[in-house]
């Protein structure tokens, strides 16, 4: 039997402090598995809240870390017939993303659409996939309907940039720094606006009074306040995270006299309710995107398992200017 590193953890905390390599087992191939060598793991936001304990789902301990990754079939079992050597695909996010290789079962296994690069596999099934869900699941948008959205130079903001605009939606999109609306609007953003109290007063002059029927949040507080404030009658804010850790607040008028829902998405709860067969659809669809250029996620540093804590400690960085990820077999 082989061997393979790990970046595992044992109890929660900071995350550079509780990480450790270890190295694990390979068990032998059975008839019904494949083995995956794996090429990239992102670092979520998600995967930090893990080791810190503050997610709202968590492995019993110990555990590997990370959910999100792309890999290569390098050995079939003899009753494997859906997948093959050389494939591109994402190994079952339960065992833990942050290793070298990984033994699984074949129908555990979901086989990436063809024509990704290795880069635009390892964030299909995350980022993308939650951009896309939310501009469908909550609101029927037709082209030329408004959405609005603070951190939108994040991973999941940068892909409702791309597939907005695939959809013929129009984004007006929330920053906090200057230096970022120049980059968003290359990316195709419509409108790139500071997320501050000027907000307000400068929709009228964007939407030109067309109504907003849908903001999506990932930070809370104050941004999420402000992002009420902009929505039309019975419009929806859809939130997926919590950057600023701090409660959402929603003016009482806005509940009582304009119908403001306030509703929130997971996309861990998605995949699981979702068939092997819908979770294929709906990559098959980001991967159309993905092939005409779409989900150009910038890599900041790729980092060895060994180097654990400089990556996870990179990953925490508020100013990074893209994705964080742990490249196993460099």
């Amino acid at each position: 039997m082989s061997t393979t590193l790990t970046v595992s953890y044992s109890r929660h905390g900071k995350p550079q402090e509780v990480a450790y390599n270890e190295e694990q087992t390979l068990p032998a191939v059975g008839e019904k598995q494949v083995r995956i060598e794996i090429k990239l793991a992102p670092i979520n936001p998600s995967d930090i809240n893990t080791l810190e304990g503050t997610y709202a789902q968590l492995p019993e301990l110990p555990a590997v870390g990370g959910r999100e990754a792309v890999g290569v079939v390098v050995e079939i079992g003899s009753a494997v017939k859906d997948l093959k050597v050389g494939q591109l695909v994402e190994p079952p996010p339960a065992l833990g993303a942050w290793r070298q290789q990984v033994v699984a079962d074949a129908d555990k296994v979901l086989p990436f659409p063809e024509g990704l690069s290795v880069e635009q596999a390892a964030v299909l099934s995350v980022n993308p996939a939650t951009a896309r869900l939310m501009l469908t699941e909550f609101v029927d948008l037709k082209p030329g309907d408004f959405v609005i959205q603070n951190a939108a130079n994040s991973g999941v903001g940068r892909s409702v940039i791309e597939i907005a605009k695939a959809r013929g939606l129009k984004t007006i999109n929330l920053v906090r720094r200057e230096e970022l609306i120049a980059e968003l609007k290359a990316l195709g953003a419509d409108h790139v606006l500071l997320d501050d109290d000027t907000l307000r007063h400068k929709l009228k002059e964007v939407t030109g009074g067309a109504p907003i029927k849908l903001a999506l949040n990932t930070v809370g507080g104050d941004s999420a306040f402000r992002l009420t404030f902009t929505l039309a009658q019975g419009g929806i804010m859809v939130t997926y995270g919590g950057m600023s850790k701090q409660p959402i607040r929603l003016g009482t008028g806005l509940l009582i006299f304009k119908d403001i829902q306030l509703r929130g998405f997971w996309v861990t709860r998605w995949y699981k309710k979702a068939s092997r067969e819908q979770v294929l659809t709906l990559w098959e669809e980001l991967g159309a995107l993905a092939r005409k250029g779409a989900f150009r996620l910038p890599i900041e540093k790729r980092y060895p398992l060994t180097e654990f804590k400089q990556a996870l400690e990179h990953a925490q960085q508020s100013s990074r200017g893209g994705k964080i990820v742990f490249q196993p077999n460099p």
